[in-house]
């Protein structure tokens, strides 16, 4: 081969490459065959199994006619005999030959499939095969994609991953999509369990090195087969907090934390030590406006001392309201203790994690300025 040949094998090959796997520059570009062809596929939103029943569909033709495509090319560049002699069957005759009849063959077929799947109203499609094993008795598989459209549409479900392999689960279904197809299961008849975990200097997401864990998803009925998801370890708990049931660790993989969720952990060690606050008898204490889940259990008041004027966080590199004195929060418990310490690493430069315990926040309700000392447990 000459170095044109080369040159254009290699060009090729990286526009295939970005096709079926697009980076992350080329998704925010727009040039993926989701946003070229959104107006065939519809949306999303409002009919998910619809839209992935069309896109994986038109995703398998686009992608039949990538070896259509490169004989195509080699003949308008000259790399290959033009037509009329493909059919002479010498030694590099024959092997051309064979891979035009392969490549039209190929895509030929692919092209049947769609059009019997659009034919039948998409009830011979895989994915609509998939959701027919999830039907309880009298039951069709448009009744399982209706359940899975309208939860998609929910604002509280778990979503994560690229466009074209991403996990999402909502309060019934655990769904993981694909290039040509989508893994989907429902969230009370599966067990899930770490099976092992990989460690990247690099990550496409990230800037910093990531850990990436390895589930396995099994179902409890025998008709929908496992599958295998890969999850950053920083959304591990957000995950967790989504699913009915526990992820088993029986491997004992240790899962790294973000820096927030580490942070977390030494907030509530430093509160724990701090006085605790009685709560009068008269005062009735609700869930925490933040996560809606559990009790409030947790009230600002200064218990700090004041420094005098000018040593004030003096030499400390914090954020800007470690200038500022503590304030007496004048609210009553509204929030849980995790959310507390959320909310206060939020506030922080994120840029020096290692001034947060040192720093202050405001109150999230009111705005006074307190800083760790001044958190305090409601007492029993």
């Amino acid at each position: 081969m000459s170095s044109e040949e080369v040159i254009f094998v290699i060009i090729y090959f990286l526009f295939v490459f970005c096709l079926v796997a697009p980076t992350t520059e080329i998704i925010s570009a727009g040039l993926t065959i989701q946003n070229m062809f959104a107006e065939c596929l519809g949306s999303e939103q409002m009919d998910f199994i619809g839209y992935h029943m069309r896109r994986t569909t038109l995703t398998l033709i686009i992608h039949s006619f990538l070896p259509l495509g490169y004989f195509v090319f080699c003949i308008q560049m000259n790399y290959v005999p033009p037509l009329l002699y493909l059919f002479i069957l010498d030694s590099f005759g024959k092997i051309w030959c064979l891979f035009s009849i392969l490549c039209c063959l190929f895509s030929f077929i692919c092209v049947l499939f769609a059009l019997y799947w659009f034919n039948s109203n998409w009830n011979t499609h895989p994915i609509s095969r998939r959701l027919g094993n999830l039907t309880v008795e009298g039951e069709g598989w448009r009744s399982v994609a209706s359940s899975v459209n309208i939860e998609f549409r929910r604002f509280d479900k778990f979503t994560t991953g690229t466009h074209s392999r991403r996990l999402i689960v909502t309060d019934t279904w655990l769904i993981m999509t694909s290039t040509y197809t989508i893994q989907i299961a429902r969230q009370a008849d599966t067990h899930l369990a770490i099976v092992g975990s990989e460690n990247h200097d690099m990550h496409y997401e990230r800037s910093t090195g990531v850990q990436v864990l390895n589930i396995m998803v099994t179902s409890a009925d025998h008709r929908v087969k496992p599958f295998k998801i890969r999850l950053i370890a920083t959304e591990y708990n957000d995950l967790k907090d989504k699913l009915q049931s526990p992820i088993l660790n029986l491997r004992n993989i240790v899962i790294q934390q973000s820096l927030s969720d580490q942070f977390v952990e030494a907030f509530k060690y430093e509160v724990n030590r701090n006085p605790r606050y009685r709560l009068p008898r008269n005062m009735e204490v609700e869930n925490c406006i933040g996560c809606m889940q559990v009790i409030s259990n947790v009230k600002l008041q200064k218990c700090c001392l004041d420094l005098p004027q000018g040593e004030e966080q003096d030499g400390q590199h914090g954020n800007n309201f470690s200038q500022q004195a503590c304030q007496s929060c004048m609210c009553r418990p509204m929030w849980c203790l995790e959310c507390m310490g959320k909310w206060f690493a939020s506030r922080q430069d994120q840029n020096q994690p290692e001034t947060w315990l040192s720093s202050k926040s405001p109150c999230p309700t009111c705005r006074s300025i307190f800083c760790m000392l001044d958190i305090c447990l409601i007492s029993d």
